[in-house]
């Protein structure tokens, strides 16, 4: 008996969580021989979640084990590469590519769309929030809002991201980087005093662990970050404020108290930290307002998942397409200085960028050959830097069909 509601490698591996019309359809198939097919099949999107222009693709390691060893080659985009539901002229913009017998991976196609569009849309949600911090600290504090078993998945999709750390302890094992948060209002509640619970963090946790005090658990913010700023003197990094819904007003005004009030007593240099309901649009207007750091959870970890589906797009070599859909295999070319886009078919030559008119990169790349990864799968920091660096080239404010 399993403790836990969850799928084991082997069942996912095993394409055992797969729709059970892929079932019925290998039954099929198997009957009148034509199990051995071979197709071509794309992934593409129709439109990205809230309108969104452009998202960050991840998943791509796990698409990578899921396929090992089954008779499929496959080329994606690189795990953290933007994409866009539609290149320049609108047409669908593949980010994966699959041939084989479609035998060969018919079941598997329900979780590697679940691996793809679920940490896609975490990346790009927790780079949404990036843009928004600017250079500020970000971190992931989104553990508790899903079920445990994903909490290495988050961590590690919200790292890449664009995110600095994440408190999740599996998470931070996975991605090999120290775990980072601050305290629980349950420390300060079980001393029943502000004071004397930050005093014994600061007395038993390690020094090397920035000393955040919460400052919103009885009194006023900026009174209880003044008790902190007293209590703690030069051992304070920064003041945490976590205030309730309910009794939070105007957030961006209590952050401006709470730095007055600390800035005209002589702590200029202690940090102002704020978590608890965030969003790309509180993030954007709490930086503006000098927050120094964000911890930010349900938004990034129970992001709306990217609506990726998978389609023939070849048999035998032969164009075929359901409706709504273009045929034939494609390659995604773009020009790195200008992110244009071209969808043409992969028998095409390299095109120019009609921008710029400079010259054009396949994105689609090898990954898989014969179910053998060929492929680079690199560390989430090289990926998290490979993020950073597209995200300096487009703005938080895009949207479809707004440039």
């Amino acid at each position: 008996m399993r403790l836990f509601h969850i799928a084991s490698d082997e069942e996912i591996k095993e394409g055992k969580t797969t729709d059970v019309y892929f079932e019925r359809t290998i039954e099929v198939l198997k009957a009148k021989g034509l199990d051995g097919t071979n197709v071509t099949a794309e992934a593409t999107t129709g439109a990205l979640p809230k309108g969104w222009s452009w998202g960050v693709l991840a998943g791509v390691e796990e698409a990578a084990h899921l396929l090992e060893g089954y008779e499929v080659d496959m080329d994606i985009m690189p795990e953290g590469t933007l994409f866009r539901a539609k290149d320049s002229r609108g047409f669908r913009a593949p980010v994966m590519r699959i041939s084989g017998r479609y035998g060969s991976f018919c079941r598997l196609e329900t979780p590697l769309l679940g691996l793809l569009c679920q940490a896609s849309g975490i990346s790009t949600a927790a780079a949404k929030v990036r843009k928004a911090a600017d250079d500020k600290i970000l971190l992931n504090f989104g553990a508790r809002r899903m079920h445990p078993c994903l909490s290495p998945l988050i961590g590690r999709s919200s790292y890449i991201g664009g995110a600095d750390g994440v408190s999740s302890l599996a998470a931070a094992n996975l991605l090999q980087v120290e775990p980072m948060g601050t305290m629980p209002h349950a420390l300060i509640i079980v001393f029943g005093d502000q004071v004397k619970a930050w005093k014994a963090f600061d007395e038993v946790v390690a020094e090397d662990v920035p000393r955040i005090a919460l400052v919103d658990t009885y009194y006023d913010e900026k009174i209880e970050s003044v008790m902190a700023a007293e209590a703690l003197k030069s051992h304070l990094g920064g003041v945490r404020l976590d205030t309730p819904g309910s009794r939070r007003g105007n957030f961006v005004e209590i952050v401006k108290e709470v730095r007055w009030e600390l800035d005209s007593r002589g702590y200029k240099d202690v940090k102002i930290y704020v978590s608890g309901g965030l969003n790309v649009e509180s993030v954007k207007e709490l930086n503006e307002a000098g927050v120094d750091g964000f911890g930010v959870g349900t938004f990034i970890s129970n992001a709306e998942v990217v609506d990726f589906a998978l389609d023939i797009v070849e048999i035998g070599g032969r164009s075929v397409a359901k409706r709504g859909k273009l045929g034939g295999s494609k390659q995604l070319w773009r020009c790195r200085g200008c992110l244009i886009d071209l969808a043409l078919p992969t028998n095409s030559s390299p095109p120019k960028c009609p921008q710029c008119g400079g010259s054009m990169e396949a994105m689609l790349k090898p990954l898989l050959r014969n179910g053998r990864i060929v492929g680079e799968l690199p560390h989430p920091k090289e990926i998290r830097r490979y993020v950073l660096e597209q995200l300096e080239k487009v703005t938080l404010e895009e949207r479809e069909g707004k440039g």
